[in-house]
């Protein structure tokens, strides 16, 4: 059974559980909820929930319990653990590696290295991974090392009850704060990217200015909903498009005033300056929140400090 299909014209603006069962013919409308709320079916590599409205376009994938999980092999390859118990690991996810295999990547994931360093991991769906940073984002990620912590994280998650936190460095200014609401769906012309569309799905982002960089800024930014790419398509519609994003910043935009010397140093670096800096969530067994904290790497304290130095 093909396990990733593409929602047609004619299941648009349907329920992501209805939909899924009109295209994998071979499951309960029961079965294919259990699964989406298990954490089991993807929308655009997202987990979801039953009533999520589907757009053309839109990919669905399905892990169910009946294939084998996990098909990935081990691989050897470094990883940041900064915290580990029986439930759960907290990694420090470094940019340029892509969370687990899938089209047009078929190895040197995250899962690979996962399945290398925990092999346990081979019997939880897509490695324990359930939340996602994007290939060149750094910072925080929880790893679930069992089904009963992977079901209830997801459940957390879909009930909006894990903190995120991030940091990032864009060309433009603000003050003080502002909410960002703006629905994000799939671009109608280029389906790598995501846009705001007025039929997209709801997306909340607030951003806080935590230190103004002359013409540039480092902000702090917290996420209500995590649609795909939310912060780096919310930031550039508001003029403030991170440095290094060669997605929704093609241009390499540049803030005018910019020295020759900084804006080679800009256009050069060679990621988005997003990091996840800070993740907080109810603990199954105590509801203690555990806060876990990673701080920005050094190829973005390297971009602040230059651009510090060029006020």
């Amino acid at each position: 059974m093909e396990n990733k299909k593409t929602v047609l014209k004619e299941h648009s603006k349907m329920r992501l559980d209805k939909v899924s069962t009109i295209i994998f013919e071979d499951f309960s409308r029961t079965q294919i909820k259990k699964w989406i709320l298990e954490g089991r079916v993807f929308l655009n590599d997202d987990i979801a929930s039953p009533r999520d409205l589907v757009h053309e376009g839109d990919s669905i994938q399905i892990d169910p319990i009946t294939e084998k999980k996990i098909s990935w092999d081990p691989e050897e390859i470094d990883i940041d653990v900064i915290y580990e118990n029986d439930d759960y690991l907290i990694i420090n996810k470094q940019p340029n590696l892509i969370m687990h295999p899938g089209a047009g990547c078929s190895s040197g994931t995250l899962a690979n290295a996962l399945l290398h360093h925990y092999p346990e991991l081979k019997n939880i769906a897509r490695a324990g991974i359930v939340h996602r940073l994007d290939k060149d984002t750094s910072g925080v990620i929880l790893v679930a090392r069992n089904d009963k912590f992977r079901n209830y994280f997801v459940d957390l998650l879909q009930k909006r009850e894990v903190t995120k936190l991030y940091s990032a460095i864009v060309v433009g200014t603000i003050i003080g704060s502002f909410k960002v609401t703006d629905p994000i769906g799939r671009d109608k012309k280029n389906r790598v990217k995501m846009s705001i569309r007025s039929d997209g799905k709801e997306s909340e982002t607030f951003v806080k200015l935590k230190e103004s960089l002359g013409n540039y800024s480092l902000l702090d930014i917290s996420i209500m909903t995590g649609r795909t790419h939310q912060i780096r398509v919310h930031l550039s519609s508001k003029k403030l498009p991170i440095i290094g994003d060669n997605t929704y910043n093609p241009a390499k935009n540049i803030a005018k005033g910019t020295t020759s010397k900084l804006t080679d140093i800009i256009k050069q670096f060679p990621r988005q300056a997003l990091h996840a800096y800070q993740l907080s969530f109810k603990d199954m067994h105590t509801d203690e929140i555990k806060t876990f904290k990673c701080d920005i790497p050094d190829d973005m304290k390297y971009l602040i400090d230059i651009l510090k130095k060029d006020i």
